[in-house]
């Protein structure tokens, strides 16, 4: 299967590392011009460095704004005001018991995982729409459907863009964009390496930690060990892709299978 996304301007937010950065190298291995987002311009920096490095001819520059905030998308639009690819990947977590999450905190998660998002897409969609084609993704999550008692705010945000991407993709309706969600399940990234010391104990070596995490937290998975970050980058590549044409609307799995037939 041959995927090219030659001259397709692609935009990952989130992108400095995890699964965002894979999904930029992804993107930028099958021809995108990919666009870095993060807070941090070294971090930033470093991120086209290390996919330029990885990627022959990678066609990757970066773009430091906060995207979480209008002025921030309104940076990135400035930058590059027509994208072919959106993808919508920030996002935080954290363990906290559902009866501690204050006001602040619930805000905090919605204008990061959700508004953000929706903020990009409703900037760069009309765009997309008149020129016939375009790809947006929001990087869901397993947990919107089988939400973790310790993550009960982290699992709210991530079940709203399901509705999201599906009005989105209703409003673009048979204009040859397609508006989808992907449904990540838990995966080995620096920050769930600290989430799983969190939970199991940082004592506890780390092919240990990660047995025990899978069995004690997260048994319904029938991978039974934590998905790596180029595994969810290759669907979302094709998902970017003109193969995957006729697929938009949907929440499409790569959350590592599970024992019970509960994910659409």
């Amino acid at each position: 299967m041959a995927i090219d996304l030659s001259d397709r301007r692609a935009l990952v937010t989130g992108s400095t590392q995890g699964i965002g950065y894979a999904i930029a190298a992804g993107l930028a291995a099958a021809g995108a011009r990919v666009l870095v987002n993060g807070r941090s311009t070294e971090r930033v920096d470093e991120a086209v460095k290390a996919i330029r490095y990885e990627v022959s001819g990678a066609d990757v520059r970066g773009i430091v704004a906060d995207v979480t905030t209008a002025a921030g998308a309104d940076a990135v639009h400035a930058e590059t005001p027509e994208l072919d690819i959106l993808v919508n990947n920030l996002g935080i977590f954290g363990a906290k018991p559902v009866l501690e999450i204050d006001d602040d905190e619930w805000r905090r998660y919605f204008d990061v995982n959700v508004l953000s998002g929706i903020r990009l897409t409703r900037t760069y969609l009309p765009g997309m729409m008149e020129r016939e084609w375009g790809r947006v993704m929001f990087i869901s999550s397993d947990s919107s459907v089988v939400t973790p008692v310790e993550m009960v705010h982290y699992g709210v945000t991530k079940t709203a863009l399901l509705a999201v991407s599906r009005g989105f993709a209703k409003a673009a309706a048979g204009t040859g964009v397609t508006v989808n969600s992907v449904l990540a399940g838990p995966t080995h990234t620096g920050g769930v390496e600290d989430f799983v010391a969190e939970l199991i104990g940082d004592d506890v070596p780390w092919d240990e930690a990660q047995r025990r995490f899978m069995a004690e937290h997260r048994p319904q998975s029938l991978l039974q060990r934590l998905i790596e970050p180029p595994e969810i980058a290759h669907l979302v590549t094709y998902l970017a892709s003109d193969l995957a044409s006729a697929t938009t609307g949907g929440a499409v799995r790569v959350d590592g299978g599970y024992v019970d037939a509960i994910l659409p």
